[in-house]
Parts: C-alpha cells; structure tokens; sequence
C-alpha cells in the first residue's frame, strides 16, 4: 500500500517561513520525481515544485525565488522550505509521486494535504 504523508503546514504571517515534509511509504520504484503541487479555493491544482532522484528541480515561476525543494532518497521523503511567504501562497499542498518525468504530468501518487495559510 503506496502510502504519502505530508507535514508541516499551518498558519503563518506574510514573510514568514515553513517547512513541508512528505514521508512516502510502500513505493518500490525509486526513480519517480516527486513533488509539491497546490490548489487554493476555486482554482486549478498547480505544480509548486518537483525533483528527481538525481535532483534535477523544477519550480513554478512563482515560487522559485522563494521555496526550495530537496528530498532524501535513502527515506523516500522530499522536503518544501518556503520562505519570504505571501499571502498568494494560500493553498491545500499536497505531495505527489509516481511521476516519470520531470517536466511532466504528475503521478498517481498523492498525499492527504497539509493546509498553509499566510495572513496577517
């Protein structure tokens, strides 16, 4: 049973900083990408960032300045530190594995959800 677990969210004031994790469970294939996507009320869900298992980042323009994305092969866990947030970064972040390239659709693979909301 293929299982993701996201970490991490909360509530936060513009400019502040957060760390997600996601701890995936019962995945054999260890050469997915894995990756960050988000969906706020009443939008689309949007890539934020993905990596492969060599490293290689891919990042939404509109975060890249911002977040960074890093993963832990050995754990099969891949980490979002966001920094400088706003209140435009408002979203339901989900974890995501299973995808094959890295410039691609995502995988079937997804997390719960971890709320993060920037307000002052």
């Amino acid at each position: 049973q293929v299982q993701l677990v996201e970490s991490g969210g909360g509530l936060v004031q513009p400019g502040g900083s957060l760390r997600l994790s996601c701890a995936a469970s019962g995945i054999t294939n260890n050469f997915y990408v894995m990756g960050w996507y988000r969906q706020a009320p009443g939008k689309q869900r949007e890539l934020v960032a993905a990596i492969s298992r060599g490293t290689t980042t891919n990042y939404a323009d509109s975060v890249k300045d911002r977040f960074t994305i890093s993963r832990d092969n050995a754990k099969n866990t891949v980490y979002l530190q966001m920094n400088s947030l706003k209140p435009e970064d408002t979203a339901v972040y989900y974890c995501n594995t299973g995808q094959e390239l890295l410039f691609g659709p995502p995988g079937k693979y997804w997390g719960q959800g971890t709320q993060v909301t920037v307000s002052s």
